[in-house]
């Protein structure tokens, strides 16, 4: 393991060159993809987890003010409004590790603990928390008048929503569902389960979003990979890598889209019945590719995993290729730069933010970990015209890296409160951050 990770250390040096595209030429609905490069290891860069020290908070653009809405949270998540304003907040891990079956699965095994401040599974003590809090803010000042924990001993979940008396938690293995009324405090019913998802021992992308669709008809679930391009084989794949449309009623499914390797946040847009959701794409062909990315789902369609990336351009690892199914993949609309990990959507329908931020998306980028140079590590605004991405990405909350290149945070889920502010799920740093507009 040590010979691993002093080679791990050297790969970003290995990796470096002078022919690396700009940056802003590698987001927005064409970016420029350069060629593949696999190495021995993959390049990769983690920051250390110092967290917030009294008095920090995150930077926002002028006019705007950002304060802590929660602190001392274990691992949220997730950030989700009822519709009586109360705010649940997910926290949550995966509780177990990976099996070892290629040699880079100890050293991305490494890296990933010290993405989360030390470890993602527990070495002893208490296995950590697997619940939601409740966060009421009835005057709506930013400082909540209660919090409790609404339910706990869930199993790894990620997603919720609430719909005609339910609210609907998509675990790692399952999607479940408590009676619910908006304003209670604690849910003691046993969870009733709707359907299973794919889990598992081997559960690589382990988070399972989740949305409902506008006429309440139909729930949505991004279910990720198994592998980063399959190397686990076909069997371990089955039902992954995909969108599922469910419904609540009677447990029926189907795959609504496929080929997205991690689709981890997913909204529809406002008056419309367009689903977009953020999708993580694969690792370890170079720092510059593949962009993670925004978009669009259309029914039925193949967005190219693992055969294929950003449409068709074929990834030379995946073996049998498939030149029939990368025949028929789309490429997504808004490339948002590559390894940023986007974890959360929200689009504004508030009416406080100025015009320059309205009618957009926000979105979470929790940060890269497969290149030499950080990218993402913020949250972003993308500006929509028409119902489609209009421009380049906006930094909205940044600040997350200090000085030294240590981070005190990692933005995760993005969500609007009923005033209109933005609320931002920080993992590591243990915090919810509220983002309200105060100026002209």
């Amino acid at each position: 393991m040590k010979r691993l990770l002093a080679l791990a250390a050297l790969a970003p040096l290995a990796a470096c060159g002078s022919h690396d595209p700009d940056p802003s030429q590698q987001v927005g609905p064409a970016p420029i993809l350069p060629a593949p490069h696999e190495g021995i290891l993959p390049e990769i860069s983690v920051p250390k987890v110092v967290g917030w020290k009294a008095g920090e908070a995150p930077i926002v653009p002028a006019g705007f003010r950002i304060q802590a809405l929660a602190t001392g949270l274990a691992n949220p998540r997730t950030v989700y409004p009822l519709p009586n304003g109360d705010i649940l907040v997910v926290e949550t891990q995966i509780t177990r590790t990976e099996p070892v079956d290629r040699p880079k699965v100890p050293v991305r095994g490494f890296i990933m603990r010290l993405a989360h401040g030390g470890g993602l599974v527990a070495k002893s003590g208490p296995p950590p928390p697997q619940r939601i809090t409740l966060l009421r803010d009835a005057d709506g000042d930013g400082r909540p008048e209660v919090r409790t924990i609404l339910v706990d001993h869930l199993n790894s979940p990620f997603g919720v929503a609430y719909l005609n008396g339910y609210l609907y938690v998509a675990n790692t293995g399952s999607l479940v569902r408590f009676p619910f009324t908006p304003g209670q405090t604690r849910i003691t019913a046993p969870p009733e389960k709707v359907i299973d998802l794919p889990g598992g021992l081997i559960d690589h992308h382990w988070t399972k979003s989740l949305t409902v669709s506008p006429d309440g008809s139909k729930l949505y679930v991004g279910v990720g990979s198994n592998s980063n391009v399959r190397e686990r084989g076909p069997e371990a794949e089955i039902d992954r890598a995909a969108i599922w449309e469910v419904d609540p009623a009677s447990g029926a499914h189907r795959i609504f889209a496929s080929g997205t390797r991690n689709p981890t946040a997913l909204s529809f847009y406002p008056g419309s019945n367009i689903l977009w959701a953020t999708v993580q794409e694969r690792d370890e062909l170079g720092p510059n590719l593949v962009p993670d990315y925004l978009t669009s789902v259309r029914p039925g369609a193949f967005y190219g995993w693992p055969y294929s990336y950003y449409g068709q351009h074929v990834d030379p690892r995946v073996r049998p290729q498939r030149p029939d199914l990368v025949a028929r993949a789309i490429p997504p609309d808004y490339a948002l730069g590559p390894h940023v990990s986007a974890l959360g959507l929200a689009f504004y329908t508030g009416a406080t933010f100025p015009a320059t931020f309205r009618g957009g998306a926000f979105v979470g980028e929790h940060g890269s970990w497969n290149r030499a140079e950080l990218n993402g590590y913020r949250v972003v605004y993308i500006p929509f015209s028409g119902g489609r991405p209009a421009g380049k990405p906006i930094d909205f909350v940044t600040g997350f890296i200090d000085s030294n290149g240590q981070a005190r945070g990692r933005p995760v889920g993005v969500a609007l409160d009923r005033t209109g502010a933005l609320l931002v799920a920080d993992d590591v740093g243990k915090t919810v951050w509220r983002v309200s507009y105060a100026g002209r």
